[in-house]
């Protein structure tokens, strides 16, 4: 069973509305309504506060929904977000000075030129990605 179905059926449960719910845990009316769709999922810290108000237990709420369980999954696996910003802060430093103690061989090659400008451009592109995607 989903989430969203067990959220839906522990609030009808408990005779709430989706707005009392979601004065309790502190987000919108909407959040709640698309989060009972199945149109998103909640963080792990809005996933306790449910727990608790519905006094359903986390392992109880989780269980059987695994796009839940992956989302969760990526969103709290600090870990590895810093591991690949840090890499590819690496990677653009690398390049940066490869470009740096290359210049006279890289002006004079195109093809060379054309190559590293491209893995500049998509290296730096990829750096903001993760920044981005880490807020």
């Amino acid at each position: 069973m989903k989430i969203g179905e067990k959220l839906r059926d522990a609030r009808n449960q408990k005779g709430l509305t989706q707005e009392e719910v979601a004065d309790e845990i502190h987000v919108s009316r909407q959040t709640i309504s698309n989060w009972e769709n199945n149109r998103s999922y909640p963080d792990i810290i809005s996933v306790i506060l449910l727990s608790d108000l519905y006094q359903m237990s986390l392992d109880v709420l989780l269980k059987g929904d695994k796009d839940m369980i992956e989302h969760l999954n990526e969103s709290t696996d600090i870990v590895n977000s810093n591991k690949k910003l840090i890499i590819m802060g690496l990677l653009n430093i690398v390049v940066f000075i490869f470009m740096i103690i290359f210049n006279q061989i890289i002006s004079e090659n195109k093809i060379l030129l054309a190559s590293i400008l491209s893995l500049s451009i998509i290296s730096i592109t990829i750096f903001f990605y993760q920044i981005i995607r880490k807020f």
